[in-house]
């Protein structure tokens, strides 16, 4: 199993990675600061799971998740925001399913395992 976190906040990153590492015992999760970062790592891991910040400078989550779904369709891709305003770009752009930053880690690990 190979996850990327694709967000420009450390903290956020980090907390995810440990919830992520808990909740997925043994998978690859690396660690993207913004999208074009994130699309890299896509092409180099073929991941099956990308968690995407969408509000990151340089390539937002919108453009990345595009560009990641255009190129490699298989690719699931969860976005997690604090802008519940943007859901319907993200699922334009591709997204398979959009939550909200402040949900509770609960629903994050059940998003997840409904995609994989």
């Amino acid at each position: 199993m190979r996850v990327v976190i694709a967000d420009d906040q450390v903290r956020a990153r980090r907390s995810l990675k440990a919830l992520l590492s808990t909740a997925l015992p043994g998978a690859e999760i690396r660690e993207a600061a913004d999208g074009a970062e994130a699309v890299r790592l896509a092409e180099e891991l073929r991941p099956q799971l990308v968690v995407m910040d969408l509000r990151m400078p340089g390539l937002d989550g919108i453009a990345a998740t595009r560009e990641i779904k255009s190129r490699w369709p298989g690719i699931k891709i969860l976005v997690l925001s604090l802008y519940p305003n943007l859901r319907e770009q993200a699922r334009t752009a591709g997204a398979d399913l959009f939550v909200g930053k402040g949900e509770p880690p609960e629903r994050l690990v059940c998003a997840v395992a409904s995609l994989l």
